[in-house]
């Protein structure tokens, strides 16, 4: 007498519509975020005539590389060029609109060479912010 041994079935979970499942549910929760508000304590803002005249700041990155080049948004310019270009993108601002110069200065470079600078936009009556790295330690 021969005895038939059961093929043996894997079990197996149907997956393919848990991509779906996973998509609604991420789509759900990507438009509640959204939705709510932080816990923020709400005020009624009193009324005032001048409110809309905020100052809005405008940045211009001016950069001195080591090899004494310089550059203002990525463009090279001349030493000579600096206070041209500031003198113009100073008549180009707003009624209400603030300049700031942040200046990108290598480290190997000369104090005299950032003073130089400053003093340019000292002339101009621009506000200038020399950016410096965070020392570790």
């Amino acid at each position: 007498m021969k005895i038939e041994r059961r093929k043996l079935r894997t079990a197996e979970v149907y997956t393919a519509s848990l991509n779906d499942i996973m998509f609604f549910l991420l789509l759900f929760f990507l438009i509640v975020s959204t939705l709510v508000t932080p816990a923020t304590i709400q005020v009624l803002l009193p009324k005032s005539k001048t409110s809309s005249d905020v100052v809005v700041k405008k940045q211009i990155n001016l950069t001195i590389t080591a090899d004494h080049k310089y550059y203002i948004e990525k463009k090279e310019i001349t030493f000579e060029e600096i206070e041209p270009q500031l003198a113009a993108l100073v008549a180009k601002k707003k009624e209400k609109e603030e300049m700031i110069v942040l200046l990108h200065a290598d480290k190997s470079l000369n104090l005299q060479d950032a003073v130089s600078v400053i003093d340019i936009g000292n002339k101009l009556k621009v506000k200038m912010i020399l950016f410096t790295k965070k020392e570790n330690g």
